[in-house]
């Protein structure tokens, strides 16, 4: 049974956050009414900068109730900026542009806006307008799910808005950092920004940074299951919007407020909420929360075990989200989809769709994303510690030309041998001073970069740690879902091979009795053929259920539980081991098999940090391979040939090198691009389920972080070569999953 999984929190908090100043030629005054400034544009329709500043208000007036009137206003104001060569106006109408875009969920075209703006204010040296860009830049990249790319933006943002003063921007990056940190789950640090920004937006009447700060301080009580606080911050952020009128904002606060009841398991309330932010969607024509309150939705609907309901809506969902690439939408309805279809039995979709919510999984929430932004973190402290470095370095040293003028006036007052001395002592004096200085500002920069490699190295380390975590979370979701499909599967293949057994022995006594009986000799010609086939039928369903039964316990085997961790290991002994194991595991089901075993082993070889277990399934897979390729070639040339298989390992100065090599058939040019994909097999129905090499290949590439690769040449032999690095494996945790290696693939 698939296992809910409840969806990270909703982005449409985001969206109401963004630049509400704009021209600030205007003297401070607030822009006059959307009718006056019509008026004013019809009465005067020369070309010049008033009626580009005039657009740009109308627009700024518009972007609330009519947003495509807004956009149609600022293009226009884009035109004639740029016809009349006024950068301030071309610079605030891309910026206007970018947010009228981004409500209307086209951040293609918002993106595209924000770049113009940013290069504009950077040719310009305008440091006010670069870090208003940067603020849009970062706020298209949250809406996108791209936390990473999202603090990227706002750490650049963010020295410029302090440079330039700009206080609002300022406290708008900061809450798009703290916003970040929550996406990420780090909510010991999100959760002070966010009450910063909270505070700054109420002091200064600033509406829309307080419903984005109320939002995303609720989805953070939301995530640590404080459900009475998240339901406190909910209802003051939907308060909040139903007195500003925003209607796209009142619609999301009622979609986080059903989802926050549905997390609790309160079913009526979950729908109630839903079915209100539905309604403000269709009124509003919102589009930009119309897939986030359709999954809602459908979250209500699988509470209530109504399974067709929320198939029609996560689909829809889905098929929206798609087309915006909003990553945490995917993922969300992949999810519902997937116990949808399983509770509705049809396996074969949940599996589906539960591939394609972990392959979101690692890329809204993965290690990646995590090291990402902790670098980028670091990255920004860093550079500000090197930027304080520099100011004291400078600071100093207009500190001691200070004191040497001074001195140089006191003591030019001095006459004669006693003053050129003195000056002297001075001079001798300062450049101690100086060397004192120096030394002591080499030690500081010695010990920066020291502590900077040592953060380097941890980084790198964590980055190949990741990869395994990764992997071994991704084996044991794909093991439970294997498991349990396979377990399931097995009651029918058993029935199917019972009654085809039974049908073949009723096919036989009905032979028998109709041969007692007197019948025409056409009739018993004619029954008789027909019970042959009939036996013949229930003969190959007997043979394919067994084939099916195969498949089954080899799914079962691959998703065992292992607690195997890494140990130094003997690989020489091992590959002896292993092609020992095999050979007379290949004779025990073929007795008359004979070959020629060689074994060619480095010596001295160093002990690796591997897996034993796991290593031993793939070196035992890879013979058993070679023995089949080469029994096969002996089956078709006979006795002038004699079968060789051979296992050899080598060391390079950073890997153990093991191969794995037979005189067979070789594999076909054909085939070789597809030899490690799942299911594969060359092997005639029956003798093999496709999984070993595919198996195989991950143990060694992200179980082992080293390479799989063959060589082979068609007729002549095949050669599969195992890399593993000699630096050590990181452990494991417990209870991942371990692939077995019993079947074999090629």
């Amino acid at each position: 049974m698939l296992r809910p999984i409840y969806f990270a929190p909703l982005k449409h908090t985001l969206m109401v956050l963004f630049l509400s100043l704009l021209l600030p030629l205007f003297a401070g005054a607030q822009p006059p009414a959307a009718d006056s400034l019509r008026h004013l544009l019809r009465a005067d329709t020369r070309p010049n900068v008033l009626r580009v500043q005039r657009l740009l208000a109308l627009g700024q007036e518009l972007k609330n109730s009519d947003a495509p009137q807004a956009t149609q206003v600022n293009e226009e104001a884009l035109r004639l900026a740029r016809q009349l060569a006024y950068p301030p106006g071309e610079g605030l109408a891309l910026l206007a542009l970018s947010n009228l875009h981004r409500r209307q969920n086209d951040f293609e075209a918002a993106h595209r806006d924000a770049r113009q703006a940013q290069r504009l204010y950077v040719d310009r040296h305008d440091v006010l307008g670069q870090g208003r860009a940067w603020l849009q830049l970062s706020t298209v990249y949250m809406l996108q799910e791209k936390p990473a790319a999202s603090l990227a933006a706002a750490l650049k943002g963010l020295p410029m808005a302090e440079r330039a003063g700009d206080q609002v921007t300022t406290e708008r990056l900061r809450y798009i950092m703290g916003n970040v940190y929550h996406t990420m789950g780090n909510y010991t640090e999100a959760l002070p920004l966010l009450r910063g920004a909270l505070k700054m937006g109420q002091r200064n009447g600033d509406d829309q940074l307080v419903l984005s700060t109320l939002g995303d301080i609720g989805n953070c009580y939301k995530r640590l299951k404080r459900w009475p606080q998240a339901l406190l911050y909910f209802q003051r952020a939907l308060q909040l919007s139903q007195r500003v009128g925003d209607h796209q904002g009142e619609a999301g606060f009622e979609t986080n407020l059903a989802e926050l009841y549905g997390l609790q398991g309160n079913q009526p309330e979950a729908l109630a909420h839903s079915l209100r932010a539905r309604q403000l969607v269709r009124t509003n024509q919102d589009e930009y929360n119309l897939p986030l309150m359709e999954l809602v939705l459908a979250r209500a609907y699988l509470l209530s075990n109504q399974t067709d309901s929320v198939l029609e809506l996560a689909h829809h969902a889905l098929q929206l989200s798609q087309q915006t690439k909003s990553n945490g939408n995917i993922r969300t309805a992949a999810d519902l989809l997937a116990q949808a279809y399983a509770q509705q039995q049809n396996f074969e979709q949940a599996y589906h769709f539960r591939n394609l919510q972990l392959a979101y999984n690692d890329t809204l929430s993965g290690e990646d994303t995590q090291l990402s932004t902790n670098a980028l973190r670091y990255g920004y402290e860093l550079d500000r510690k090197k930027a304080q470095i520099a100011l004291l370095s400078k600071t100093r040293q207009l500190q001691a030309q200070t004191a040497e003028r001074q001195r140089q006036q006191l003591y030019a007052l001095l006459a004669g041998l006693a003053g050129v001395v003195l000056l002297a002592g001075l001079l001798l004096r300062n450049i101690f001073l100086k060397q004192r200085i120096n030394h002591h500002l080499n030690e500081t920069n010695h010990q920066i970069a020291a502590h900077r490699d040592d953060l380097d190295q941890a980084l790198r380390e964590l980055r190949a740690t990741q990869a395994q975590l990764v992997q071994h979370e991704k084996l044991a979701s794909l093991g439970q879902l294997t498991a349990g499909v396979a377990h399931e599967i097995q009651n029918p293949l058993n029935f199917i091979t019972n009654f085809s057994d039974l049908g073949v022995e009723l096919t036989t006594e009905l032979q028998e009795e109709l041969a007692k009986e007197s019948l025409s000799v056409a009739g018993r010609v004619t029954i008789e053929e027909l019970l042959h086939d009939l036996a013949q039928n229930q003969l190959s369903i007997h043979q394919h259920g067994r084939r099916a039964d195969r498949i089954v316990k080899s799914m079962l085997e691959h998703s065992r539980v292992s607690s195997g961790q890494p140990q130094l290991t003997d690989l020489n002994a091992l590959c002896e081991e292993c092609l020992r194991l095999a050979y007379y595991s290949w004779q025990a089901t073929n007795k008359d098999f004979k070959a020629t075993l060689n074994t060619q082993f480095a010596s001295p070889l160093p002990s690796l940090q591997v897996v034993p277990q796991d290593l031993t399934r793939v070196l035992v897979n890879l013979l058993t391979n070679a023995f089949y390729a080469v029994s096969e070639k002996r089956r078709l040339l006979g006795s002038g040939y004699e079968p060789q298989v051979s296992i050899q390992t080598e060391q390079t100065d950073d890997t153990v090198c093991i191969r794995v090599r037979d005189n067979g058939n070789g594999i076909p040019t054909d085939v070789r691009q597809r030899i490690f994909e799942p299911f594969f097999t060359t092997k005639p129905t029956g003798e093999g389920t496709g999984l070993g090499l595919s198996l195989s290949y991950d143990i060694i590439t992200k179980g082992h972080r080293g390479t799989l690769n063959v060589e082979t040449q068609e007729g002549e032999f095949t050669e599969f070569i195992v890399r593993l690095p000699i630096t050590p494996t990181p452990s494991r945790p417990a209870n991942t999953i371990s692939r077995e290696m019993t079947e074999t693939s090629v």
